[in-house]
């Protein structure tokens, strides 16, 4: 399918590897030029670097941390211009609900919630003088059904989605859509260390608790980076003018819900 976005301009957050590298990967693949963002410059560049050979589309890259003040506006000198925006941070640590102090939220609220909103505020205005933009927000299952040692995300994750629920009404009328992509487990960084943690409390194998998680899951696997990265450019395409404000899971049917 030919998602019609050759020659558009995108900024992804947070990728130079897993759920931000597999979408911008995605969108390079229909065409799109990138702009690029982590913290880690090595990784970064390499990342970029692969992106640049395999699709021939023009890589920018800036390694700041997005969360920051003084990262977002390294980020937003190069990507101001966009027509997509892709919002992406690393999750909170986990832990339990008694653990957290007020500064603990407040982290978790400036990465994952509040730093979107500012990326939002800064490049929509562009799109929607245009006439065409599109925003997804990587979110979390956890936003559908809250998981318990997560309660930092849960919290700043659903903040963000109240905040889309009602800013993406108000901005669809000029030809920018905002949504929401909710990941469940994915083969990521992210899962090794979540999996580590949960081999460490319980006394398993890392095999172990790689084994039982896909229990958990009706798929009975990980998703992959590359098979959100597809989900992501969907959104992204002018085949999805039409999607306002969803919540989609990418999570294996591991949300048990009718709605």
């Amino acid at each position: 399918m030919d998602l019609g976005i050759k020659g558009k301009k995108a900024l992804v957050c947070a990728s130079s590897k897993g759920l931000g590298l597999g979408c911008a990967r995605a969108l390079a693949e229909a065409g799109v030029d990138l702009v690029m963002n982590a913290r880690g410059a090595e990784a970064l560049e390499t990342a970029a670097a692969a992106i640049r050979a395999e699709f021939g589309v023009e890589v920018r890259t800036v390694a700041a941390d997005i969360t920051t003040e003084t990262g977002r506006a390294a980020v937003l000198e190069v990507a101001q211009g966009v027509d997509i925006l892709v919002n992406n941070a690393g999750g909170p640590p986990p832990g339990l609900w008694s653990d957290w102090e007020r500064e603990d939220f407040i982290r978790a609220l400036d990465a994952n919630m509040l730093t979107p909103i500012a990326l939002i505020k800064a490049l929509v205005p562009e799109m929607m003088a245009r006439g065409w933009g599109r925003v997804v927000n990587i979110t979390s299952q956890s936003v559908k059904a809250p998981i318990p040692a997560l309660g930092l995300s849960n919290a700043a994750r659903t903040g963000l989605t109240g905040y889309v629920a009602g800013t993406s009404r108000q901005v669809a009328g000029k030809g920018v859509t905002i949504n929401n992509l909710l990941p469940g487990i994915h083969a990521t960084d992210r899962a090794t260390s979540l999996d580590k943690g949960v081999a460490e409390a319980q006394g398993i194998s890392m095999e172990e608790a790689h084994a039982r998680r896909c229990a958990s899951i009706p798929a009975g696997r990980y998703g992959t980076a590359d098979e959100f990265g597809a989900a992501c450019a969907f959104l992204c395409s002018q085949h999805a003018g039409f999607i306002v404000g969803q919540n989609i899971l990418l999570d294996g049917g591991g949300v048990n819900a009718t709605l």
